[in-house]
């Protein structure tokens, strides 16, 4: 304790004014940290601007160019000086900072970006001629003519040139490239009727990254285009439409099924009033309703827009704008999960159809040439060896008879073929069910599916007759701050319908008088304090829910149909009949797939017989 503070000097220090360049150096190292950021202000800029045509162009990972076009509604040669001045805007009159409806508000990009490269602006409004202006390391030229058709054309060069101890902080050319990437197609889903072009011209060579058309049509079709462009036909093929409403917020957009989950979380985009953002709330929601069908280590994949009056949500609380505050954090977390849980739900038992690709991928056999299937015209003498071949084994059926007899066959069973899982015809290995379709078989794990079965019929029964309770014979007492006891009361109610009861104990404690008997013998503190942690981060907790989830999962596992156990026709059947009829039996309780169907055109494809 006796060293030297560094915070102690040896003289007073005093209070100066700093100049304008520093304090632009200074905004710039909020906003723009490294050149995606420049480009996400930029294409931001356009939009706010009505373009219907956005171009970008970078060189070297956007290091030494960043390049913007548009053809928004453009600026006059006077509006010019003013947008490289400092929180000068025309988005907002500054009356009113809760009803934003404009990407941008501060108007800080611009000067930022002029303060650490060099930046030039050409424009041209409707009824004015072109004009530019230029600005490096913070100092500006003055406005000149231009050639211009229509709309904004903004270049930045040599980014940070101006503060050369940040180009040490910037990633390979490579990795600030696909950053660029990334920006641009979350842009490209917030707004799916605008055209976006990527482009890039490292080298003194141009190379189009990305090029994604204006969509028509209402905004389901619209996006979902968009996506099959953007994400791939992977993901567009095994999306379900979100579309729902509560208390003023709207949630719009497609959210994958729970077979096609990620590794990472790659896949999730999310928005608020169209503006991309990485909010904790949204992500928790999104994470909380897939909870039930998808293991820690599996992330969903979703694109999700929630929209509602700019008033309910602060947008202004990130130097970047990439997290936002809801004024009703509750509502809108309700929304998302009840939202996708109704969704993935009315899915039945639907799966990925990934999983059958993979299948299929997996049976076909590495070639090193083409396979190719001929077949010879057959002499005589091989025609009648064949016809001897063809013959019954017993000499005395040689002979032809003109009797024939079809097979008998089931009415309901043949009537079975038509059910979306088929009839049953086989088991092999005493683990897998063979079922017949229309269009091509279903390969069913009876484990896995049973599982998930059970699992859905005992959620249906505690929520018929509650989560029993067992009383504690000496209450808890759980000792927290006075803020937490607080914040876990107010949740007493909620938690209490799940079997845990919570009473104020004087001070921060609490006492504890019931615990979920599903959980049998509980640690008290270690629970409330996991509680707390996600009411914190979150504003609600899911720690009760999962681990009660947790174990009505275990004792679905050893309810269910074991591996190794033979199953007659008609009980295989009945377990295809129930999966028909099951939200959620696509996939067993940690999101693998329980059947995977196969077309009859991809198994003759795979004899060659296509």
């Amino acid at each position: 304790m006796n060293a030297k503070s560094p915070n102690i000097l040896p003289a007073r220090p005093q209070i100066r004014q700093l100049d304008e360049v520093a304090i632009n150096r200074i905004a710039a190292g909020e906003v723009v940290e490294r050149p995606a950021s420049a480009v996400k202000e930029l294409v931001e800029n356009a939009l706010d601007a009505c373009a219907r045509r956005i171009a970008v162009t970078y060189a070297d990972g956007g290091k030494t160019l960043v390049r913007v076009t548009d053809d928004g509604c453009g600026m006059t040669a006077d509006d010019l000086p003013l947008a490289l001045a400092r929180h000068a805007t025309s988005k907002i009159d500054g009356t009113d900072l809760l009803n934003i409806r404009s990407f941008g508000f501060r108007g800080e990009a611009l000067p930022s970006l002029g303060a650490v490269g060099r930046l030039r602006i050409t424009s041209r409004a409707k009824g004015f001629e072109a004009a530019e202006i230029a600005v490096a390391g913070g100092r500006l030229e003055p406005v000149r003519p231009a050639a211009l058709t229509a709309g904004t054309v903004v270049e930045l060069r040599d980014l940070f040139h101006a503060t050369p101890a940040r180009l040490k902080f910037l990633r390979s050319d490579r990795a600030e490239a696909q950053a660029i990437r990334d920006v641009v197609e979350r842009l490209a889903m917030a707004e799916p009727y605008v055209s976006f072009t990527l482009t890039d011209a490292s080298g003194g060579e141009s190379r189009t990254i990305l090029r994604a058309d204006a969509e028509q049509g209402e905004l389901f079709d619209a996006l979902g285009q968009r996506l099959r462009g953007l994400l791939g036909a992977g993901f567009a093929d095994n999306a379900l439409p979100i579309d729902a409403e509560r208390e003023g917020f709207r949630l719009r957009g497609f959210a994958a099924l729970p077979t096609y989950s990620r590794g990472a979380a790659v896949e999730q985009f999310l928005f608020v009033n169209g503006r991309p953002v990485r909010d904790k709330l949204l992500i928790g929601a999104l994470r909380a309703a897939y909870m039930d069908v998808l293991s820690r280590d599996r992330h969903p994949a979703a694109v999700l827009n929630m929209t509602c009056d700019p008033e309910r949500v602060d947008v202004n609380v990130h130097p970047a704008k990439a997290e936002v505050r809801f004024r009703e954090p509750g509502v809108v977390r309700g929304l998302i999960v009840s939202a996708l849980r109704h969704a993935l739900a009315g899915a039945g038992h639907r799966a990925s159809s990934t999983v059958a690709g993979l299948t299929l991928g997996a049976l076909r056999t590495e070639e090193t040439r083409p396979r190719v299937y001929q077949m010879e015209r057959p002499t005589q003498a091989v025609l009648r060896m064949a016809h001897a071949a063809q013959a019954p084994l017993a000499p005395e059926l040689a002979e032809a008879s003109a009797r024939y007899e079809p097979a008998v066959r089931d009415p309901v069973e043949e009537a079975a073929e038509y059910r979306p899982l088929g009839a049953a015809r086989a088991q092999v290995h005493e683990n897998y069910i063979i079922a017949q379709t229309a269009t091509g078989i279903v390969i069913v794990d009876q484990h896995a599916a049973h599982e998930r079965l059970v699992y859905e019929r005992l959620k249906r029964q505690r929520e018929e007759q509650g989560v029993a309770a067992q009383a504690l014979l000496i209450p808890e007492i759980v000792d927290l701050s006075e803020g937490d006891a607080r914040l876990l009361l107010d949740h007493a109610e909620a938690l209490g319908a799940l079997g845990l009861t919570v009473e104020p104990f004087g001070g921060g404690a609490v006492a504890v008088r019931e615990t979920p008997a599903l959980l049998g013998e509980v640690n008290a503190a270690t629970l409330l304090r996991d509680i707390l942690d996600e009411l914190r981060d979150l504003g609600a907790s899911q720690t009760l829910q999962s681990r009660i989830d947790s174990v009505l999962s275990r004792m679905a596992c050893h309810g269910s149909v074991r591996s190794g156990r033979r199953m007659r026709a008609d009980e295989m059947n009945a377990l295809l009949r129930e999966m028909e009829t099951t939200a959620l039996s696509g996939q067993c309780n940690h999101g693998r797939p329980t059947y995977v169907e196969l077309k009859l055109s991809d198994i003759e494809r795979l004899f060659g017989r296509t």
